[in-house]
């Protein structure tokens, strides 16, 4: 298949991820495990604020990076609020390689992104984290910005809460750095997700 996502993915290198990062992706590679060996089936729901950046991130990439190994998981991403899935978030992953489709109309657009092309593409847009369309038992939730960690010490119907916390790219908006803040992110993650699912 020629998909420059494919060359995008094989080019991340999960040696590169830190040490104290390993420690905190740890917890998640031992639950995906321990549910593999469980026979149990592994919903992924990240969630920050607004589901407008990290969180669709995640949701992309574990999905991603778990059908590139074969690992059979759900992904999903929900907020505390409903935005919109920032459109510097889809161009950082399209300048990854990944196609995108959908109805991108305001005031919250639903992009189609695909993790390959012979699968149905994972849709992405802003919605809370309890929407009746994601789980609503026996998930995991995790909690990718430190507001939303901070204020949901409660996900009502996970069966485990990991923070796995990323830097805002936001910051970056609207500046000379911006593409280069989301880039780093989005290449961060996918790194974080590919390492996750390379050590099953």
């Amino acid at each position: 298949m020629n998909y420059p996502l494919l060359d995008y993915i094989a080019a991340v290198d999960t040696a590169a991820v830190p040490a104290d990062r390993v420690e905190v992706l740890t917890p998640l590679v031992d639950l995906i495990k321990s549910r593999i060996a469980q026979q149990m089936p592994v919903d992924l729901v990240f969630i920050c604020t607004h589901n407008s950046r990290r969180s669709a991130l995640g949701q992309f990439w574990a999905q991603a990076m778990a059908h590139q190994k074969g690992v059979s998981i759900r992904t999903y991403s929900g907020g505390t609020e409903v935005t919109a899935c920032n459109e510097r978030t889809i161009a950082a992953l399209i300048r990854a390689g990944v196609r995108i489709e959908g109805d991108m109309s305001p005031p919250n657009p639903h992009y189609q992104a695909f993790y390959d092309l012979d699968q149905p593409p994972l849709v992405l847009y802003s919605k809370l984290y309890d929407a009746p369309e994601l789980p609503q038992s026996d998930f995991v939730a995790v909690m990718t910005c430190a507001s939303a960690d901070e204020g949901c010490p409660f996900i009502p119907g996970a069966s485990a809460r990991l923070p796995i916390r990323y830097e805002d790219p936001k910051a970056f908006d609207d500046t000379p750095g911006e593409a280069d803040a989301y880039d780093e992110r989005c290449a961060q993650i996918a790194a974080e997700m590919k390492f996750v699912f390379s050590s099953l």
